[in-house]
């Protein structure tokens, strides 16, 4: 560990031993059954990347034939060439002369307890309609349609009914303010906004409409408004711009046939934020992108017509667009989606919901799931989760006593554990455990899906060794990935293509075992240099989340006279512990006695909460401000509770 290492390597401080076989039973039936039947396709697709892609796309309806599999300019893809489909039939016409056009396509519970179920004949019917609503407004193909709305039905069947008459999408997350919405409004010129009066987060009504009115006076490209009812509460309405969502369904026809689309015809943009400057809108297209959140979601949550499977991403984001609408129903699966807040109006919402609807498959994030922790297992002990079967994890690196928890509380010690690691920009899941096949390691990815092809590199770009920590990069292109950055291809290759000859920078550091296991170490900003030897926060964390004391971590560097960079960590406790000068130290030691001294962090911070973005990622560029005594600098529109940011900066002082 403390030997010469290449540039750009990464020290390997974090050591995990435990090892989980898929469950016999579990793999028994499981599409992807043994090690042995994943190495062969994964071989198979890495000996003929456009025959396997190819072979694959047959499962999708095509109203023309491809003629191409790919066309790669690097860094510009083309799938499945001079073909041509359509998402949304994928999704709903392509079931529904099978007998699946009875099965329940969404289940919905509001946060008050409402519950809609749709086939997915009736939400083929629903779609149809308001495809005809949008047409009715002068939607037309290509033309950018603006959703802003809660977590109700209505908003995939938006989604739906633009990819129907090939409008573009751009779904700006319920809790962004006015000016992020008018931001993204004006960089992809929406001609069309569709938002709510409101929503329902933790008892209260969010005032969507009011957002989107104040948004509206800064988005001149913008024309007409659609408002669906959620609370009932009382909105302006501007007369000549606003309409009822219900009236105009009421006078819309149910038959809108699904528009033969190029395969490579935009579905949607996707904004993410950077750490400074403008949002990026993430381009994705119609046929790869469709391809491959069936496939991943078939191989990777071993989907089956009888499971209720829930996603609790919120659809503002990529996860919520690929595993809750797009991935799911073009697999025929039943999507269940929730409203509200987990901890509403009691910590064990969630699990009375897998009870009431035995939910079989659950797929999570990390901070959701050390929030139940530091809630206590009084919450989760309560419930019978004896209809799970299948467990995941997304949106950051698990950290495995979190993962341990998850395994033995949630699923009992016989769910596997799907922990999937994945990109907005990469449309679909890239590297994860396909659970009937592959043995799990708390905190690890494992191994890439077929026709991924992962390389770890130092800042020379060459493959760094086994055990060592670089640059994450995907050598060969896929299906899901993005096509650009809307409107700007040069920020495009810039950010993506230009640090290492042609591979795909990820902006994650990783480092792979000698089992061939990946571990996600990280973003490349948030490695720090200590004395000489570059560390991964996620390892330090990990240390650090094992001790009982601990909720959560994060860690950061701050600048060190002497070492360059010292080791800072804001630490949440969990329930019955409180922050003393005893414990600060107990975790120091612990972290000596788990990584070694050189990991030990310098300052240990106590707070009740860390800032997050609204989809639960930790926010360390901004703690990495507050361990330096610097103002807060970029971008902060993505922060979930600003208050918690002026808490922090309080208890500092």
């Amino acid at each position: 560990m403390r030997g010469m290492t290449k540039p750009g390597q990464i020290v390997n401080v974090m050591k995990e031993e435990r090892c989980f076989p898929p469950p016999a039973e579990f793999a028994a039936k499981a599409r992807v059954g043994s090690l042995a039947e994943y190495e062969a396709l994964w071989n198979e697709a890495n000996h003929d990347l456009e025959g396997f892609w190819g072979k694959a796309a047959h499962e999708l309806h095509w109203f023309k034939p491809y003629t191409k599999v790919l066309e790669w300019n690097e860094p510009f893809a083309q799938w499945f060439v001079d073909g041509q489909t359509n998402v949304s039939y994928n999704c709903l016409d392509a079931h529904l002369s099978s007998p699946r056009r009875n099965k329940p396509a969404l289940i919905w519970v509001g946060e008050p307890g409402d519950v809609r179920i749709y086939t997915y004949q009736m939400l083929h019917r629903e779609v149809c309609k308001f495809a005809n609503v949008l047409k009715g407004q002068g939607i037309e193909k290509g033309d950018v349609v603006a959703l802003y709305m809660p977590m109700v039905p209505e908003l995939a069947i938006a989604m739906l009914a633009c990819a129907r008459i090939g409008a573009i999408h751009s779904v700006v997350f319920g809790g962004f303010a006015a000016e992020a919405i008018a931001e993204r409004n004006r960089n992809a010129g929406a001609k069309l906004m569709i938002t709510a009066d409101g929503g329902w987060r933790r008892g209260r009504q969010i005032a969507l409409k009011a957002n989107v009115d104040a948004a509206l006076a800064k988005s001149p490209t913008v024309q007409k408004c659609i408002v669906c009812r959620r609370t009932g509460s009382q909105v302006a309405m501007q007369p000549g711009r606003d309409l009822w969502w219900d009236e105009l369904m009421e006078q819309a026809p149910a038959d809108c046939p699904a528009v033969p689309l190029d395969s490579e015809t935009p579905l949607f943009i996707l904004y993410t934020s950077g750490s400074t400057g403008k949002p990026k809108g993430i381009l994705h297209t119609t046929a790869g992108y469709n391809l491959f959140a069936k496939k991943t979601m078939e191989w990777v949550f071993d989907i089956r017509d009888e499971d209720a499977y829930w996603c609790t991403a919120d659809i503002g984001w990529i996860t919520g667009h690929t595993y809750v609408v797009y991935g799911p129903l073009t697999a025929g699966a039943t999507s269940f989606m929730y409203e509200g807040a987990p901890d509403w109006p009691h910590r064990g919402r969630w699990w009375e919901m897998v009870e009431k609807h035995r939910i079989t498959i659950l797929y999570t994030a990390p901070t959701a799931i050390r929030a139940c922790i530091q809630w206590g297992d009084q919450w989760v002990d309560k419930y019978d989760l004896s209809s799970l079967r299948l467990l995941g994890s997304v949106g950051e690196g698990i950290n495995p006593e979190a993962w341990m928890w998850y395994h033995r509380k949630i699923g009992r010690e016989r769910c596997p554990i799907v922990d999937t690691w994945w990109q907005t920009e990469t449309g679909g899941i890239m590297m994860t455990p396909l659970p009937g096949a592959i043995a799990t390691k708390p905190g690890s990815c494992t191994k890439p899906l077929p026709g991924i092809v992962p390389q770890v590199v130092g800042k020379d770009h060459q493959p760094v060794s086994a055990g060592a920590g670089g640059w994450l990069t995907i050598a060969r292109p896929w299906p899901g990935m993005l096509r650009g950055i809307w409107g700007d291809d040069a920020r495009y290759k810039l950010q993506y293509w230009s640090q290492v000859p042609h591979k795909y920078l990820c902006g994650d550091n990783a480092r792979c075992d000698e089992d061939g296991y990946y571990w996600i170490m990280g973003r490349i900003d948030d490695v720090l240099n200590v004395a000489g030897h570059r560390l991964s926060t996620i390892e330090i964390e990990s240390a650090l989340v094992s001790h009982p004391a601990v909720a959560e971590a994060a860690a950061v560097g701050r600048p060190h006279e002497v070492k360059g960079e010292s080791v800072a960590v804001f630490v949440t406790l969990s329930s019955g512990f409180e922050p003393t000068e005893a414990l600060r130290q107990e975790l120091k030691g612990h972290v000596r006695k788990e990584i070694g001294a050189l990991a030990v962090p310098d300052d240990i911070h106590f707070t009740v909460a860390l800032p997050k973005t609204r989809s639960g990622k930790i926010m360390r560029r901004l703690l990495r401000d507050i361990a330096a005594g610097r103002e807060t600098a970029g971008d902060t529109s993505t922060l979930e509770d600003h208050s918690v940011l002026a808490r922090l900066r309080a208890e500092e002082e």
